[in-house]
């Protein structure tokens, strides 16, 4: 009889949560990279916290914070090389930022432009997915497409505990497993899917022990600790171009804000455990203990850094609202490569409904 006491997965980890590790291990981190990785970290943390507020004073749309998970964010995407491929959901604005996207067009996205949607041609990242899950089925196409065209590139789609749920993302890596593609899925399972806790959504001890049942590898990974994130992703992205198949990662990590702004976290989460994540187990904490025992970081870098970043915020925002074009009728040109006739005919529709309503 099959027992899943015997699915054991050990988390992989390098900092504790007071920044302490393997001194052999930690060696093999030049200072340069560390200090690349919490810039990238802070950096990140300051945007979120600027979008947040920007939110609540009515600046731009709904958003998703994702403050809490930088370290799995920002871990994984630096151990890519830039012509990889990565799939975001609504929630991995830093991943977007670290691999290139230009911040100005984070602002023209949650502003509700068309063009905030538009890639920029030289970046491989597809656009933000909404739908939970569907990204799973497009990087696992885009996966296929790589090694159908013996190309190098790995295909990396990101996902909460929630799509886990979805018929999608089982889909997706069977698929991705019988046809042995390069594709890494990577789970950041930060406790909620808006309300529900992750043991409302799966019985499994793991996520990562998922990975099992279509014949894949499976690794849990501390979220909250970038060095281990970026050696996990590291190690899979090498296999999967090395023609390995595809590898599901766990990264447990935790929100710390609400799921959205339009969301109330304490009807569903206590503020105790909230704030032992925050006190105790926060990514930007443990990394930067390790730069300052190195004598890499100091209160003085880190305010002149946080200013920086911050002015960065102000010029990208005006120079998003400075340049806001765009109608309805742009919104047909982005859907295919190539247009159907049926999309052609409801754009002319939509552009004469238009012109119909400003005449009046």
């Amino acid at each position: 009889m099959f027992d899943q006491n015997e699915l054991r997965f050990e988390m992989v980890q390098l900092l504790d949560e007071n920044g302490n590790g393997d001194e052999q291990e930690l060696a093999s981190f030049s200072d340069e990279f560390l200090v690349t990785l919490y810039r990238w970290m802070r950096k990140v943390r300051v945007i979120d916290e600027r979008l947040l507020k920007m939110q609540r004073q009515g600046r731009i749309g709904t958003y998703a914070p994702f403050s809490g998970q930088e370290a799995a964010q920002i871990g994984s995407v630096l151990a890519l090389r830039k012509d990889d491929w990565i799939f975001p959901s609504y929630r991995e604005i830093a991943a977007c930022l670290a691999h290139g996207l230009p911040l100005a067009q984070i602002f023209q996205y949650v502003r509700g432009r068309v063009m905030g949607r538009k890639m920029p041609e030289d970046l491989n990242i597809f656009p933000t997915q909404i739908i939970i899950g569907a990204q799973t089925l497009h990087a696992t196409g885009c996966a296929w497409a790589t090694k159908l065209k013996g190309e190098t590139q790995v295909s990396v789609c990101y996902f909460g505990d929630g799509a886990t749920s979805e018929g999608d993302f089982h889909e997706a890596l069977n698929f991705a497993s019988v046809y042995q593609v390069p594709v890494i899925f990577f789970c950041q399972n930060n406790h909620y899917a808006i309300s529900v806790p992750v043991h409302k959504q799966t019985a499994s001890r793991t996520i990562a022990q998922k990975a099992l049942a279509y014949g894949m590898k499976g690794v849990l990974v501390d979220g909250n600790d970038a060095l281990a994130v970026y050696k996990t992703m590291k190690q899979a992205v090498e296999a999967a171009r090395n023609g390995e198949g595809p590898m599901l990662i766990e990264a447990l990590t935790y929100r710390l804000g609400p799921h959205t702004t339009a969301d109330d976290p304490t009807k569903y989460r206590n503020a105790e455990e909230v704030e032992q994540w925050k006190r105790k187990k926060d990514p930007l904490h443990r990394l930067r203990v390790l730069l300052e025992k190195r004598g890499l970081w100091t209160e003085e870098q880190e305010e002149a850094w946080v200013a920086q970043v911050n002015e960065e915020v102000t010029e990208a925002y005006e120079e998003a609202t400075a340049n806001e074009t765009g109608s309805i009728v742009d919104v047909f040109d982005y859907v295919y490569g190539k247009p159907s006739k049926l999309l052609q005919e409801q754009q002319q529709e939509v552009a004469r409904r238009k012109q119909r309503k400003e005449v009046r």
